[in-house]
């Protein structure tokens, strides 16, 4: 069966409306930062896509791609990633522990800040101590909850302002003290929630928010909400990552197919994603200026934990229905050609443990039209839900065909009807899920902030990640599982822990809070003038090293 025919069956009657209509992006890509340039080692600044970051550019308050790519090109944290994600140091000099509860932390002294402040260990002291004060509500705090004090910045009512377990020795050195011995707590550190804030910041965060002061390779020079956000080389920088360009220009684009043949017309420089419609052919028109490579990347199906239709014991049999109703093999081949493949557990295989085959009760992840419609009755005779499955979505990423082949498994499965529906910005689209307006299933992705399988549970599933201090959008809860991942954290080895996170994913095979469809490739492309385009392990790209001739 040749792929059009397979993908136009696998779309069902959604194949037509895929291919109509496209939005028009706010901007083609041609706009400003395409002359050259005396500035910069690499002359020209570099146009790469985005969409538009869903909160002001706060590196504790950032949960998404869209503004963390811009974070991670103008902060310099402790650390960096490498392109197979080896951790490098960048703003520290070393991160040391004899019993991995106990750390000292040296910064490299003379680091300046872009207002010529100097960055110390005050910077990051109080940056984290900013990020976990629940007064403070921001989106990153629970990547603070290691350490200790933790718990009386962070209560509704918080009984201090500053973590006890965070001291400032000297201008260049801190130290930290964790609640437990966590072995993988340096491999955080070059997350952008662990970025270092200048007082400036910390006086005026509105402000901030808007044009940060920041310590990295690159310096916010304007942005234009919905159409642009544009950097320049930071002179000062002296880490590891020294811009080799003038800077980026990252456009706002509404929809993956108008940044995709811009990048074929050379109106853009960088595209980190490829729609849907050219999967199949994107590599033979870009030829090596292709990237199809592994990533560390998951894509679920949400369930809202106030969702009525999926709440209690029939929500629990109706999401196991579902899961077993997505034929995922189907959809990769018939859809993705060799760019995604079926998920079988909690985390992507390009983490260490991730894409574990013998979890158990892993068998509900397997397509089996007998079971879903087993499940489905079941859950129908405890409580009726009305026959018809929603999907939310938000349409100015490469989004819409694959939600209708999921949707259309489900509807040809369990014989219901269903309801893609779509909504204009990324932006919008996760202030109307953490709002819990958003009462069906939705479209979710987790791209890892650091190599650990951790970062694959905790984040998503975690209480204390829940009620928007992380990236639990669903409000999942579950005590057993929280005690798991505590344990996990404990583990002094990593066959321990890894045995901890398979007792943990058990449970989330049972209550399914989000369902795992595929993992994702990196995949996106770059324009004939572009040299020394790299993608690391989790799809970021490395904008630094990037030169446009």
């Amino acid at each position: 069966m040749n792929h059009l025919t397979r993908r136009a069956m696998i779309l069902g009657t959604a194949a037509t409306a895929a291919s109509a209509g496209l939005l028009t992006a706010c901007g083609s890509g041609s706009g400003s930062g395409s002359g050259t340039s005396d500035a910069g080692g690499g002359g020209a600044v570099i146009r790469v896509d985005n969409r538009e970051p869903e909160n002001p550019l706060i590196p504790t308050n950032t949960s998404e791609l869209a503004g963390g790519s811009v974070l991670t090109a103008c902060f310099a944290c402790l650390s960096y990633y490498t392109v197979d994600g080896t951790v490098a140091n960048d703003a520290a000099e070393s991160i040391e522990s004899e019993d991995q509860q106990n750390w000292t932390i040296k910064i490299r002294s003379g680091q300046t800040f872009s207002d010529g402040s100097a960055v110390t260990a005050k910077s990051f002291v109080d940056a984290w101590n900013y990020g976990a004060l629940a007064t403070n509500a921001q989106v990153g705090q629970s990547f603070f909850s290691p350490i200790e004090g933790f718990d009386a910045v962070a209560a509704e009512n918080p009984t201090a302002e500053t973590m006890s377990g965070l001291q400032v020795v000297d201008d260049t050195t801190f130290t930290v003290k964790l609640t437990s011995p966590q072995s993988d707590f340096p491999l955080r550190l070059g997350y952008w929630a662990y970025a270092p804030l200048p007082e400036a910041g910390l006086k005026d965060m509105e402000a901030f928010g808007k044009k940060p002061i920041s310590n990295g390779p690159y310096t916010v020079k304007a942005w234009t909400n919905n159409e642009s956000i544009e950097i320049v080389k930071n002179p000062d920088y002296d880490g590891p990552r020294a811009a080799k360009n003038d800077g980026v220009t990252f456009t706002v684009y509404q929809d993956v197919e108008t940044a995709y043949n811009d990048l074929v017309s050379d109106e853009l420089d960088v595209l980190g994603s490829v729609p849907t419609s050219a999967l199949e052919t994107f590599e033979d028109e870009l030829g090596d200026r292709a990237v199809n490579q592994p990533g560390a990347t998951l894509i679920y199906m949400g369930i809202p934990s106030w969702s009525e239709q999926f709440s209690g014991e029939a929500g629990t049999l109706r999401r196991q229905a579902v899961s077993r109703a997505i034929d995922r093999k189907a959809i990769c081949d018939g859809l993705f050609f060799g760019t995604r493949v079926p998920a079988t557990d909690f985390v992507a295989p390009a983490v260490k443990g991730g894409g574990a085959t013998d979890i158990p009760g892993g068998e509900v992840l397997q397509y089996d039209a007998a079971a879903a419609k087993d499940l489905w009755a079941q859950a129908e005779e405890i409580s009726p839900s009305g026959g018809k499955v929603a999907m939310a979505y938000n349409a100015d990423g490469a989004n819409k065909d694959w939600v209708e082949a999921v949707l259309n498994s489900i509807k040809n499965t369990l014989g219901v009807e269903i309801e893609p529906r779509p909504f204009p910005s990324f932006g919008e689209y996760k202030k109307l899920i953490a709002d819990h307006t958003i009462d069906v299933p939705f479209r979710q992705i987790w791209v890892a902030d650091y190599p650990s399988a951790f970062n694959f549970l905790y984040p998503l599933f975690a209480t204390d990640s829940a009620d928007g201090k992380g990236g639990n959008q669903t409000n999942y809860k579950n005590p057993e599982l929280d005690a798991l991942l505590v344990e996990m954290q404990e583990a002094t080895d990593e066959a321990g822990a890894l045995e901890k996170a398979k007792a943990a994913q058990a449970i989330l095979m049972q209550d399914l809070p989000l369902i795992p469809l595929w993992y994702q490739n990196n995949v996106g492309g770059y324009a004939q003038s572009m040299s020394d385009v790299e993608f690391t392990w989790n799809g970021s790209a490395l904008y630094s090293q990037m030169v446009k001739e």
